[in-house]
C-alpha cells in the first residue's frame, strides 16, 4: 500500500486581534516533507507513529507539509492556502495513493474559509477518489462537520484533556484506514448536536466514565470508534459545540443510533461536567489558606493555548496589592521585556514594564523593580513527551514574586517550563500558570491542591455571553433546554 501523511494545525480564536500568518506557523512549526526526519514534537507526533506502523507493514510512506501555530486569531487567507495547497499538491505527486492521514485540528478558521479541515477533507476526496481511504486525526476541541463526516472515511479525536493520548489516537486512525484500504471494514460515519458550548475536564468525574465508556465500546458489536468532540467555546462558526462521532462498521443506522444515546447521555449531565471557576481573590484565599506547598492555580482565561496573549496582568496585579509572596507565576509573553533582562543581564536589577500590551483584554502594564535571576536562549517544556519551544526566557524577580518571561507565545504544559531556569517550586506556597487544563498533567503530580481561577481576560467563561454571530441554533447554558 502507499500512504501518504501529512499535518496542518492551530486553533483559531475568531475574537483573537492576534492574526495567525506564515511567520505564526514559522515560529510554531514548518517542515516541507522532512518532519519525521527531525526530532519528534507535538505537531509532528502522529507522522512519527504513522510512518513507524507503516514501514513495520511494509507499505511505502510518502511525507507532505507539517506545520504547527500557537493558537490565535483568524488565519490569513495566503496563509491557509499556501499550506493547504502544499499538503494537496504533495497528495498529487504522490498519485496513485490508498491511504491518506492528515494531523488536523478542527477548529481552523481562515479568511474566507470557516471550516478549514471540511474544505482540505473535500479537496483531498476529489484527488484520490471514492476508493482511497481518507482519515483525520483531530483536538478534542474540534468543531465536527457534515462536510468533514462526509468526505472522510474516519476521523478520531483526542479523548483526553489534558492530551495525553495523541499517539494512541493516531495508532487507532492508522488501523481503521489500513483496514478501510483493505477491504476488511467498511467505515460509516455519523454525530449528534449535543447543543451544548462550553469547556469540561476529562480528568473529573463525571466525564471521566464517560471517556472511559466511550473505549469500551470500541471494537465491540461492529462499532469501531466513538469520539467526544467538546467543541471550540472562542471559534464563531456554525457548527461550533458539544458532538458526538461514531464509527461503525457498514451500518449507519447503528451509528446514528449510538451517537444519539450516547451525546443524550453528555447533555444529561451538562450541569455536572461543566467545570466551577474561583474568582481571583477565592483562589488566592484559598490557596493561601492550604496547609502545604505549592498550591497551583490556573489562570484560565489567559491561556495561549485558547489564543489569548498570555500577557494579562489581573493575578499579578492583585497579588502585588495584596502583599502576596512565595509565588511563583507564568509565562508572560513579553519579548520586549525579555530582550531588556537578557541585554541587563543576571544579576542586575532594573526597571521593567511586564505585560498588558494586547489590548484590554491583557489589563495595564504593571511596573516593577525586577532582579534578573537567570536567562536562556531557548528554554522547552514537555507537552506529552514532545518538547514545545519557549524561545529566549528569562527568570525576574519582584517583591517576593518570581516570573518567567518568554519570548513565543505559549501556554503552561509542565513545570520543566520554569525549573529549567533555577525556580525551585517546592518552596513556593502558591504558583500561578496561565493554562487551562493542559498543565494538569505535569503540575498535579507536584502540586498540593489544584485551583482554577476565571480572572478577567480574553477567555471569558460566561459561555451564555459571548457574542456569537453565526451560531443561530439554540444553545445550553445560553437556553436551559435546546432541544425543547
Amino acid at each position: 500500500m502507499r500512504v501518504f501523511i501529512a499535518g496542518l494545525d492551530t486553533e483559531t480564536n475568531t475574537f483573537s486581534p492576534i492574526p495567525t500568518s506564515i511567520k505564526g506557523f514559522e515560529d510554531g512549526f514548518l517542515a516541507h516533507g522532512d518532519a519525521t526526519k527531525r526530532p519528534e514534537n507535538y505537531c509532528s507526533a502522529q507522522l512519527f507513529v504513522w510512518r513507524r506502523l507503516a514501514e513495520a507493514k511494509g507499505h511505502e510512506v510518502v511525507e507532505g507539509l507539517c506545520s504547527y501555530a500557537e493558537p490565535a486569531g483568524v488565519i490569513t487567507r495566503a496563509a491557509y492556502e499556501t499550506l493547504r495547497d502544499e499538503i494537496l499538491d504533495g497528495v498529487r505527486a504522490a498519485m496513485p495513493v490508498d491511504v491518506v492521514l492528515l494531523a488536523l485540528h478542527g477548529a481552523m478558521v481562515a479568511d474566507g474559509y470557516d471550516d478549514c479541515e471540511g474544505d482540505i477533507l473535500t479537496r483531498v476526496r476529489q484527488i484520490v477518489g471514492p476508493k482511497a481511504a481518507v482519515g483525520g486525526e483531530l483536538d478534542l476541541h474540534c468543531h465536527i462537520t457534515e462536510a468533514m463526516v462526509t468526505q472522510a472515511t474516519a476521523l478520531v479525536a483526542y479523548k483526553e484533556y489534558p492530551h495525553v493520548d495523541i499517539p494512541e489516537r493516531a495508532a487507532e486512525l492508522f488501523a481503521l484506514c489500513e483496514d478501510a484500504a483493505k477491504g476488511r471494514t467498511k467505515p460509516v460515519m455519523a454525530a449528534f448536536d449535543c447543543r451544548m458550548i462550553g469547556t469540561f475536564r476529562t480528568t473529573e468525574q463525571p466525564l471521566r466514565g464517560f471517556v472511559d465508556k466511550m473505549k469500551a465500546l470500541e471494537g465491540k458489536d461492529g462499532i469501531l470508534s466513538v469520539s467526544l468532540g467538546h467543541g471550540f467555546p472562542y471559534g464563531d462558526v456554525k457548527d461550533e459545540g458539544v458532538k458526538t462521532l461514531v464509527v461503525a462498521d457498514g451500518d449507519r443506522t447503528k451509528a446514528d443510533k449510538l451517537a444519539r444515546e450516547l451525546g443524550q447521555e453528555v447533555f444529561a449531565m451538562r450541569e455536572k461536567i461543566a467545570p466551577r471557576f474561583l474568582t481571583v481573590d477565592e483562589s488566592l484565599d484559598e490557596g493561601l489558606a492550604h496547609n502545604g506547598n505549592p498550591v497551583v492555580i490556573a489562570d484560565v482565561t489567559d491561556n495561549a493555548g485558547g489564543g489569548a496573549p498570555g500577557d494579562s496582568t489581573f493575578f499579578l496585579r492583585r497579588m502585588l496589592d495584596r502583599g502576596i509572596t512565595d509565588v511563583a507565576t507564568g509565562y508572560y509573553w513579553d519579548p520586549i521585556a525579555v530582550r531588556f533582562c537578557m541585554d541587563a543581564g543576571v544579576g542586575a536589577n532594573l526597571d521593567l514594564r511586564v505585560g498588558g500590551k494586547c489590548g484590554p483584554a491583557s489589563g495595564d502594564p504593571v511596573d516593577l523593580r525586577v532582579t534578573v535571576r537567570a536567562v536562556a536562549d531557548q528554554v522547552t517544556q514537555r507537552f506529552g513527551e514532545a518538547p514545545d519551544p519557549m524561545g529566549p526566557s528569562v527568570w525576574v524577580s519582584a517583591r517576593g514574586i518570581d516570573l518567567v518571561l518568554t519570548t513565543l507565545r505559549t501556554q503552561v504544559f509542565h513545570p520543566e517550563g520554569m525549573t529549567k531556569l533555577g525556580i525551585d517550586l517546592s518552596n513556593r506556597k502558591l504558583v500561578i500558570v496561565k493554562s487551562t487544563q493542559h498543565f494538569h498533567a505535569g503540575y498535579a503530580p507536584i502540586a498540593a491542591r489544584v485551583l482554577y481561577a476565571a480572572a478577567p481576560g480574553a477567555l471569558t467563561k460566561d459561555f451564555a455571553a459571548i457574542p456569537y454571530r453565526n451560531i443561530t441554533r439554540p444553545y445550553w447554558p445560553k437556553v436551559a433546554n435546546p432541544f425543547a
